[in-house]
């Protein structure tokens, strides 16, 4: 990854340094693991002193609460957008699966990191996320609730089949790699497919 797509990746966060972290970050996290990685380790990463991350970030932790509340509020605002992008439940589900297949294939690294490492967060950043995530459940679980009630989906239990769909979609960031045959988007596509069976709809 190059210090561009840290900036694209996130736009909002300020100074340029600060984003240099959150890279780093993602980079050790990602090659060592949470635990295992030092603020050495990513100051070093990121071409800076060790004592250069505590300017930006008071501590490791925080460091992965900002990577990964930035994660899951792109999820979230990726789910909801696709969601609202069609008029039917098949077409939304379609839509959201796509999306989000694609963008933990795409972005995996971050995405592996982002979904992986919750369980180092302290209690209440970890809170903040869960709340993200529930959202992100809410959201697919109502339209597959939806789906139930216009005859579209067939599952006997919307809660269940929607973290069925959305734990396809996630695991897609522990295995997936350049080396992959497949793009993001044709992934995405497929999984769609896979994912209307399962909930009971014609692909097609």
């Amino acid at each position: 990854m190059t210090m561009s797509l840290s900036a694209e990746l996130w736009p909002d966060v300020q100074p340029e340094a600060a984003r240099r972290l959150m890279l780093a970050g993602v980079e050790s996290f990602a090659r060592r693991g949470y635990h295992a990685t030092t603020t050495r380790d990513i100051a070093g990463n990121a071409g800076m002193s060790p004592a250069a991350l505590y300017v930006h970030f008071p501590s490791k932790a925080a460091l992965l609460f900002a990577i990964s509340r930035s994660g899951h509020e792109q999820s979230l605002a990726l789910v909801r957008r696709a969601a609202e992008s069609a008029d039917t439940p098949v077409e939304s589900m379609r839509s959201i699966v796509e999306r989000f297949v694609a963008w933990h294939a795409r972005r995996h690294t971050v995405a592996r990191v982002v979904q992986y490492e919750l369980e180092a967060l302290p209690e209440q950043e970890y809170e903040v996320v869960a709340d993200l995530r529930r959202e992100i459940e809410r959201i697919v679980r109502d339209l597959v609730a939806a789906g139930v009630a216009s005859g579209d989906f067939t599952v006997t239990d919307p809660t269940t089949a929607a973290r069925a769909v959305l734990s396809l979609a996630i695991d897609v960031a522990r295995w997936y790699s350049e080396r992959a045959r497949k793009s993001p988007t044709d992934l995405g596509a497929e999984y769609a497919a896979l994912a209307l069976r399962m909930l009971g709809a014609t692909p097609d």
